[in-house]
């Protein structure tokens, strides 16, 4: 679900034209009807991403719930112990298709194949097993909340919920592709109360969410990833250029869609978490992780982290740097999505030596946080381990910081149209302030003079073509 495509709107205009026009037809339908029919939204929605996509979805969904049902029966004699062969099995589909090849090639080295006909109908050379396997859409997003799910239903023991309000959970659309990762204390409750009504307050709010995530998207990222270009290894300026670029993009990016979903939700009376909040404003590295990612944040947070013991035993440093590396694996399977995770790890470890014993002002913690963060975006772009070390050293190499290198950095960006840039530094200012006088992420861009002001720039200034959703990959 490509909520920059004309294609999604059109579908959704439609499906929602049919589900509105039935209904009316229904005059005062059962609650079951307006499920129902969410629940049909969906999944027609997740269909026309991918068959593939589709076909996961519903067999882990599925086998949730019934492998919840199973281990609810024994109730009485401890289910918990059962979640040790619950979860794994659900995690199963995510760690074939997107660790697979990985693990298989890159770690273990054993080269399987299988032959080429069994692919391709063509004889000939043989063709690695797992490789250029297509990801699910969505599939890292959709399985951790279905974990989350079932180990909160055993925790709190609570009870199993209806299967069409858990689908409805399981599926909502506007989250399903890439979150928010929504909590089943917050979401469940919602869908066993949904029904299409018009509450025009809802969609006014709604809409302007919408307006500024495809204004984050289609006119901040998608202008950022036009203009981005390859670095040289050895000039320092250059790869610090093409980190910003891509810290950047992938913010506007990811927070877009993310906004995109919460405003759609709204629309129809749905309350989601709100996913980023402004996190290159914060001031130091565990703040950081506060205001990026939010609910992935609280994920490991609450099933990984608080389980291990948390900060409150000797080992805590070990803790955190597991957590990180953990999620760099959840973000990609690779080696620098590794590093990027040990990198943060490290990060917030120091961050946590340091609080509270040296006084750092707010705008020098501001400056360190963000040149952390932006330095190891260069692991989670630069997918060639050579080529990634290359750069690195270069960053911390003083003799790749030459005056003469600079040159390169003004004929590789400087001549290129800026305006993008500038909207950034607008955009940044606008959410300092939303922050500074409101305390409120985002504020100042949802007023309605603003919205109207971003409707036209998403007219006038999104390029032609867009690049995708970065975290569709994940």
């Amino acid at each position: 679900m490509n909520f920059a495509e004309l294609r999604f709107w059109e579908l959704l205009l439609v499906a929602l034209t049919i589900i509105l026009g039935l209904r009316a037809l229904l005059r005062n339908p059962p609650a079951c009807f307006d499920k129902g029919a969410l629940l049909a939204l969906g999944l027609f929605l997740l269909c026309c991403v991918s068959g593939v996509t589709f076909a996961i979805f519903l067999l882990v969904a599925v086998f949730s719930y019934l492998g919840l049902k199973w281990i609810l029966y024994f109730h009485g004699r401890a289910p918990r112990r059962y979640l040790f062969l619950l979860i794994p099995l659900q995690l199963l589909p995510l760690l074939f298709y997107k660790y697979g090849d990985f693990f298989l090639h890159t770690v273990l080295h054993l080269h399987l194949s299988v032959p080429r006909t069994w692919l391709h109908g063509v004889s000939g050379l043989d063709y690695p097993a797992l490789r250029n396997l297509v990801i699910p859409v969505g599939i890292s997003f959709y399985t951790f909340q279905k974990v989350a799910f079932v180990v909160d239903t055993i925790a709190f023991k609570q009870p199993l919920p209806r299967f069409l309000d858990y689908m409805n959970f399981a599926g909502f659309f506007p989250q399903i592709v890439a979150g928010p990762i929504e909590r089943r204390k917050d979401l469940l409750p919602q869908m066993e109360n949904f029904r299409f009504a018009w509450n025009s307050e809802s969609i006014d709010e709604g809409t302007r969410w919408i307006v500024l995530g495809l204004f984050f998207k289609c006119v901040l990222a998608d202008n950022l990833a036009a203009q981005s270009n390859e670095a040289s290894v050895f000039n320092a300026y250059q790869i610090w250029m093409a980190n910003l670029f891509f810290g950047l993009r992938i913010y506007y990016d990811f927070a877009g869609y993310s906004i995109v979903a919460l405003g759609l939700a709204r629309c129809l009376g749905i309350r989601l978490t709100l996913n980023f909040a402004s996190p290159y404003l914060s001031t130091s590295a565990a703040e950081f992780w506060r205001r990026w990612h939010i609910t992935l944040s609280q994920w490991f947070r609450d099933y990984l982290y608080i389980p291990l013991g948390g900060g409150r035993v000797p080992w805590w440093a070990a803790n955190i740097a597991l957590v990180f590396v953990v999620s760099g694996l959840w973000h990609g399977a690779g080696w620098g999505f590794i590093l990027w995770g040990a990198m943060h790890g490290a990060f917030l470890i120091l961050n946590r030596l340091v609080a509270g014993r040296v006084p750092v002002p707010a705008f020098l913690g501001w400056l360190l946080t963000n040149t952390a963060a932006f330095f190891a975006w260069l692991c989670f772009y630069e997918t060639r381990p050579a080529v990634l070390f290359r750069k690195l050293h270069s960053l911390i190499t003083p003799a790749s910081y030459q005056l003469h290198l600079a040159r390169h950095v003004f004929d590789g960006y400087l001549n290129k149209p800026t305006l993008s840039l500038l909207i950034c530094g607008v955009a940044f200012a606008l959410e300092w302030a939303s922050l500074r006088y409101k305390n409120e992420p985002y504020h100042y861009f949802r007023g309605r003079a603003v919205s109207l002001f971003l409707i036209l720039a998403i007219v006038f200034l999104s390029p032609e073509s867009n690049a995708g959703f970065i975290y569709f990959a994940f």
